[in-house]
Parts: C-alpha cells; sequence; structure tokens
C-alpha cells in the first residue's frame, strides 16, 4: 500500500495486553466515515451527527453480530492532537478485543499507523514543533517526576521559546548585515558594528546556557549509572535492598553469593539511579565466578559514578586496595560499612587511598546514616537535587549538536564583527547557525531526520 499524510491511520494506543479498557484511535478525513462502519451507537444514532468531543455508548460490529461492548469519543478538527478528525474506540482490554477491532477498523479503510505517526502529523499540522515533539516521547519514558515535569515543560514549548527567542536575535543582525550589503553607501560605523557584536554576544551566552545544561539534562531523561562495588561480604546486596527499600537481591554471610549483576532503578531526590549490585571480585576459581568478575569489571567501566563498599569491621587489605586501584579516576563516594562494629578499616593507608574522594560510615544492619547516604550520592551526581524550577534544559544528542554547531557560527560571527570585517561572510555564519538552530524546533529539517526522530515512538503515540 503507499503511504500518503492524506491517509487515516489507526493503531491501538493502550499496552497489549489483559487490561480494562484497549483503545483504538483513528485520525484523518474519513475517521468519522469509518467509525460509522464499525459502530452502533446504543441510541441508533450514526456518527457522523455526534458533536465533537462526546462519548458514546454501543457497540462495534462485525457483520451485523456483536464484537465488543464500547465506548467511543469523537474529536472533531482542528481541535484535536493532530488537528484532523479523531476517533477513539474504548473497548475492552486484553489481546483478542482489541485486534478484532483494529482489524475492524482496517478492513473499512484505515491504514496502520507508522511509529509516531500521531504525533508526527501534529507537527506537521503546526501544532507541535519538533522539540515539543520529541518531548512526548521523553513524556511517555520519563522515569522520575522530576524528569517528567522537565519532560513537560518542553512539551509546553519552554525550549522551543528560549530556542526561538535566539534565532529571532539572529535574524534581526543578519538584517543589519544584509543592508550594509545591499546598500554599500550606508556601511555600517565602527559604533554600530560593537552593538551587533555585543547583541551576537547575547546570542551566544543563551546557546552556551543551552549547551551547559545538557549534562544534567540527559541525567535528567536516562539517569546516572551507580555501581555498588567492593571484595566479597562487604555488604554490596544488603546496601542495594535497603536502597530499593525491598529485598531485591539474595543475602547471606557466604562470600560470594551474589554471581551476577543486578540492575534497578530508584529515585533519589528527582534523580534516577540505575543502581547496579555487581559480585565481588576475588581469586575467581570456577568459569561461572571469571564471568562475574569480568561482567563487574565491565559495568566498573560504564559506571557514571562508583559506590565503593568496606567493610569497616576489618581494616584495609590488598583485596580493598585492589577495589581501589579499579574505581582510580572514577567519581565515587567510599562507604565505610558496619560502623555498628567500629571502624577498624580508618587509618593512615584509609586516608591515602581515599584522599580527594568523600567517605560516610554507614550501618545497614542497623540503618545508621541511610538517608545521609542518600542525600550524598544525590550531590555527587550533580552537586544537589533535580530542580524543576529551572530554565529549559537539553536532553537530547540531537539538540546537543545542533547547539554546538550553532555556537562555533556565532562564535566566528563575533570575531569577524570585530576585527576584520567581511559582511558577505558574516551573513553566510549567522545564516547557518539559524539554520542550525532551527533545526531544534524544525524549522529548518528533512524527512531522513523527522523519519529517524519518530521511529522510536510506539505504534499508537
Amino acid at each position: 500500500m503507499t503511504r500518503s499524510n492524506d491517509d487515516t491511520i489507526t493503531a491501538v494506543s493502550t499496552p497489549i495486553g489483559e487490561g480494562g479498557i484497549g483503545i483504538v484511535r483513528l485520525s484523518g478525513e474519513r475517521a468519522i466515515e469509518i467509525a460509522d462502519k464499525v459502530f452502533e451507537a446504543k441510541n441508533g444514532k450514526k456518527v457522523a451527527s455526534f458533536k465533537s468531543h462526546t462519548v458514546h455508548y454501543g457497540h462495534v460490529l462485525y457483520k451485523g453480530d456483536v464484537a465488543d461492548e464500547a465506548l467511543l469519543t469523537i474529536m472533531r478538527a482542528p481541535k484535536t492532537y493532530t488537528k484532523e478528525d479523531i476517533v477513539e474506540i474504548n473497548c475492552h482490554g486484553g489481546i483478542q478485543a482489541t485486534k478484532k477491532v483494529l482489524e475492524l477498523v482496517i478492513d473499512s479503510g484505515a491504514r496502520l499507523a507508522e511509529p509516531g505517526e500521531f504525533t508526527k502529523r501534529a507537527f506537521l499540522s503546526g501544532r507541535l514543533d519538533l522539540s515539543q515533539a520529541e518531548a512526548v516521547l521523553d513524556t511517555i519514558r520519563a522515569k522520575t517526576e522530576s524528569s517528567l515535569k522537565s519532560a513537560l515543560k518542553q512539551l509546553e514549548g519552554g525550549l522551543s521559546k528560549k530556542v526561538n527567542g535566539l534565532i529571532d536575535k539572529l535574524a534581526d543582525i543578519t538584517a543589519e548585515i544584509e543592508a550594509s550589503i545591499d546598500f554599500p553607501d550606508e556601511d555600517i560605523t565602527p559604533k554600530d558594528r560593537m552593538k551587533l557584536a555585543g547583541e551576537a554576544v547575547s546570542v551566544l551566552s543563551g546557546i552556551k546556557e543551552l549547551i551547559d545544561s545538557y549534562g544534567k539534562g540527559m541525567v535528567a531523561r536516562e539517569g546516572v549509572l551507580a555501581i555498588i562495588c567492593g571484595k566479597p561480604n562487604v555488604g554490596k546486596s544488603s546496601l542495594m535492598n535497603l536502597l530499593l527499600k525491598r529485598d531485591r537481591v539474595i543475602v547471606s554471610p557466604i562470600p560470594g553469593t551474589t554471581r551476577d549483576a543486578v540492575e534497578e532503578m530508584i529515585d533519589l531526590d528527582g534523580i534516577p539511579i540505575r543502581l547496579v549490585d555487581t559480585a565481588g571480585i576475588g581469586r575467581a576459581k570456577d568459569p561461572l565466578g571469571k564471568k562475574s568478575a569480568i561482567k563487574t569489571k565491565s559495568y566498573m567501566n560504564m559506571a557514571d559514578i562508583a559506590l565503593l563498599v568496606l567493610d569497616g569491621s576489618r581494616k584495609i587489605d590488598n583485596k580493598d586496595r585492589e577495589m581501589f586501584r579499579m574505581v582510580k579516576g572514577k567519581k565515587k563516594l567510599i562507604i565505610v560499612n558496619k560502623s555498628d562494629l567500629g571502624n577498624k578499616a580508618a587509618g593512615p593507608v584509609f586516608n591515602k587511598l581515599s584522599a580527594g574522594s568523600e567517605s560516610l560510615e554507614i550501618s545497614v544492619k542497623k540503618n545508621i546514616n541511610i538517608a545521609l547516604l542518600e542525600k550524598k550520592i544525590a550531590l555527587l551526581v550533580w552537586g544537589g537535587s533535580f530542580d524543576q524550577s529551572e530554565s529549559p534544559m537539553v536532553a537530547s544528542a540531537r539538540h546537543k549538536e545542533s547547539l554546538d554547531k550553532a555556537y562555533k557560527s556565532v562564535l566566528s560571527v563575533v570575531g569577524a564583527i570585530k576585527k576584520k570585517y567581511q559582511p558577505e561572510l558574516v551573513a553566510v555564519d549567522l545564516k547557518e547557525a539559524i539554520f542550525d538552530l532551527g533545526l531544534i524546533t524544525g524549522k529548518s529539517v528533512s524527512e531522513d531526520i523527522l523519519n529517524r526522530i519518530f521511529e522510536k515512538f510506539c505504534i499508537g503515540k
């Protein structure tokens, strides 16, 4: 089938599986017509006669027989998600019920939507710009309440407003520069050039602010990988369970109980932390132990931060020294467990090994300093909790790349205006910066980029 943006599309917009409700969504010029073919309202009225944004009870029919009991919601263009007519059939949840309704809708003239096609149509219709459309996916995938708020800010247009403001300023500068090209008798004076340079520096500062937010934005979006490491039997798994607030990992006094890495997500002060409990690294004699050690080392290489656990009831030994060597150069917190039994690990050796890193004495068994530990982990990530009241943050590698390119162009503009002024070259750099910033909001974007963005979405969104 040849696919067109004029087609009426459909998809199941709820997770496949058992559930209370399954929603089959239609969007397009024929959405209401197709719904009329498969839905019979209890009051006998046609779907085409229903008012916009109303809900109606009835049945989905298949060859005159009832296929399912359903509620139908009708939303007429342009006040819809896609700015097209939208119909949603709320049937019973479950694989067979939703599958049957979807098949009937397709047989009646709709085609199955591509991944993200509903949101793509919202972008193409002008309801959302590209950064807002991408925020839809971030909203769906948000891992913590704070990352959800960050995504919603972008969805509401926070990032778009900031980027569009920068584009407008660059457009004003471009107009001034091009005027001097078109009318050489009215050349820009040195004073005017310094004013333009100041305006370009202001734009440069705005772009830099967005670039600098990328680290926090990625943390809010993807989370931080934190590895709990240490020699066998220091309390790593017990600590993992305590931070998760549930018994996720088997705990035993027998060294080497944990043979594989266990990864879970936790929320610390709004920061998504991918917490990994790893097997203790000792002298592995069996094949399984050797594989566990290899996997632990692999996680250590990938980890953003290391939570190095020591047994405070024992003195520092060679195994502890080896662990310190393995996390050397990595952002880390030294956790001295079993503090209720004293701290024999303390002393010159510990001070030398832990120099430059913060440490904390805790007791998992007695629940001592665990709340403080959580705060210190949050501080280790970026110096505090996630503040959703901040200005817009960049959480996309695509956005970061565009900002980097725009920054270089504007930096070149500032230098050219202040030094060897060649208006034609300055105008080229300005237009490149505007183009690159436009890639963020979709003002300048190719079909290939659109396809790469929306293929990450689920079918029904």
